[in-house]
């Protein structure tokens, strides 16, 4: 799953051809979720509270590069970095 981002132990993925809704997974330790993009929202997540605040921070900061990847996963093409959350 290639990684878009890395932000405070975060990281951010997208599968290529995944299913909908547009979403991303986001990893913390041993701790997984999934976002959507429009709206940003939590899908399923078992991340702690902070993280998640984290990841639904970052996702609205960068929503429109966000939506461009899963444009870009959908037709397989080679997905960039997003930059991280300062």
């Amino acid at each position: 799953m290639p990684t878009l981002s890395v932000f405070y132990g975060i990281t951010i993925m997208m599968q290529y051809n995944d299913h909908a809704p547009p979403h991303f997974h986001a990893r913390y330790g041993e701790f997984w979720g999934a976002f959507g993009i429009d709206p940003v929202r939590k899908l399923e997540s078992d991340l702690p509270p902070q993280a998640e605040k984290l990841v639904r921070t970052w996702a609205k900061m960068h929503q429109g590069e966000l939506l461009n990847s899963w444009e870009a996963a959908m037709n397989r093409q080679k997905l960039g970095r997003i930059d991280p959350l300062r």
